[in-house]
């Protein structure tokens, strides 16, 4: 048997299971401790050889300091620009502004009357009250047409004469301006038939451009009536023009008659031009009669006609000067 008692070997039992069960856990604690220094120690490793790659790769590559250098400049680009365009917008937004004012100063400038003044007030008002903190512009921002700008009151150039006449006074009359056109003076001077004695008869017809001598196709008669007896047969292809009057120094045709004036009218042969259906030109000179303001007038086929205007003379007309009983009948003769 054995001196030690029973409570001494249970001690010494628990004793054993106690160191028997720390030993291990003890162990696991060590292996532990040994893992996580091998996972620091590869870790650092891992990070110092990543680092020397990078650093040698970047040594290897010069493009990658190239490349770095045009993002920085790149960004910087895109600064400057952005800068810009912001200057641009703030400078648009201030010239709107700017030329907004101007109108609205030339709006109310040329307002006068009292509700041009009214609105002016109710506009200011009203930008008042939007605006509180806007500030008036200055009167050196005005421009050179609005600083100069004159009033007028008065009446336009236009209507002076008009005012003249509502207020009660005279228009003033215009100021006759030189005329350069020809007189007729020199005409006049130049057909004029100086007589015998000295005296001068103007000539009251001047041929036109027009004047013609008819055609020897055409032969043109003047047969002169007295009753039912013929007077006398006058050719008129002979000239182009043949004045009817009683100034025997100057007519072509004398008519003695008192109610004949001295020189009273014209038969003058035109040349005239017409188009036909297809378009031609077709040219033909025919007689035609004027009057030249005669006293008591001339008839056509029992007509007055009109002073100084060109009347055509047909085949079988019939012409009367003044008063006289003498019938003038025109005549065409047949073409062969």
């Amino acid at each position: 048997m054995s001196d030690r008692s029973p409570r001494q070997d249970s001690q010494r039992s628990r004793s054993t299971k106690h160191d028997r069960n720390r030993e291990p856990r003890d162990g696991a604690e060590d292996r532990k401790r040994k893992h996580r220094e091998e996972d620091t120690e590869r870790g650092s490793s891992y990070r110092t050889r990543s680092r020397e790659r990078g650093h040698r790769r970047r040594s290897r590559s010069p493009t990658g300091r190239d490349r770095s250098r045009d993002r920085d400049r790149d960004r910087e680009k895109r600064r400057e620009r952005d800068g810009h365009r912001d200057r641009d917008r703030d400078h648009r937004s201030h010239r709107d502004r700017s030329a907004e004012r101007d109108s609205r100063k030339r709006r109310d400038d040329g307002d006068s009357d009292n509700g041009g003044r009214d609105r002016r007030r109710r506009h200011r008002s009203s930008e008042g009250r939007h605006s509180p903190s806007r500030p008036s512009p200055p009167r050196e921002a005005r421009s050179d047409s609005q600083r100069n700008l004159v009033k007028h009151r008065g009446p336009l150039p236009s209507q002076d004469d008009s005012f003249a006449v509502s207020n009660g006074g005279e228009p003033e009359k215009p100021k006759e301006k030189p005329n350069f056109g020809n007189s007729g003076a020199l005409a006049a001077a130049s057909n004029s038939v100086t007589q015998a004695d000295g005296t001068t008869i103007t000539l009251k017809y001047h041929e036109p451009a027009e004047a013609r001598k008819p055609s020897p196709r055409d032969e043109w008669k003047l047969f002169v009536f007295k009753g039912e007896d013929i007077v006398d047969t006058i050719d008129l292809g002979s000239r182009s023009c043949w004045l009817v009057g009683r100034e025997q120094a100057v007519v072509d045709l004398l008519a003695e008659h008192p109610s004949i004036s001295k020189q009273h009218a014209v038969i003058q042969f035109r040349y005239t031009e017409k188009r036909n259906e297809f378009g031609d030109k077709i040219g033909r000179v025919k007689p035609y009669l004027i009057d030249l303001e005669s006293a008591n007038g001339t008839m056509l086929n029992g007509d007055k006609v009109p002073e100084s205007r060109y009347l055509e003379l047909r085949n079988k007309d019939m012409v009367q000067f003044g008063s006289s009983t003498r019938e003038y009948v025109l005549m065409l003769a047949p073409r062969a």
